[in-house]
């Protein structure tokens, strides 16, 4: 009756080897699952990145929508102004030609 006791207590070298086996698996999945979640961790960084990078990207775009904007103003403005001063032009020019037309048809004013 103690062999049988014994037998069961003491493992059998073909268990011993599955369980080495097992537990050098195990080591081989806990490695692969740090460098997992290194890379996990390294991804969420770069994605955090990516995302300040755009959040920067969108404010420029907007400051340079802004800008644009108000150049736009500036230009029509500027071409309101511009026009208004052709068309005073044209009528001072137009008002010069109608009287040196007027003078030169009136007679000559004769002196004694």
């Amino acid at each position: 009756m103690a062999r049988t006791i014994e037998a069961v207590s003491s493992p059998s070298p073909m268990k011993m080897k599955e369980e080495e086996e097992l537990r050098r698996r195990n080591e081989e999945l806990e490695r692969e699952l740090k460098k997992s979640r290194e890379r996990e961790e390294k991804m969420r960084q770069e994605l955090r990145r990516t995302l300040e990078r755009l959040s920067v990207a969108e404010e420029a775009e907007e400051r340079l929508c802004s800008q644009l904007g108000d150049l736009e103003v500036e230009a029509l403005e500027q071409a309101r102004e511009y026009h208004a001063r052709i068309v005073s032009l044209m009528d001072q020019l137009s008002q010069a030609q109608k009287l040196i037309q007027t003078s030169a048809i009136s007679p000559p004013v004769k002196s004694y």
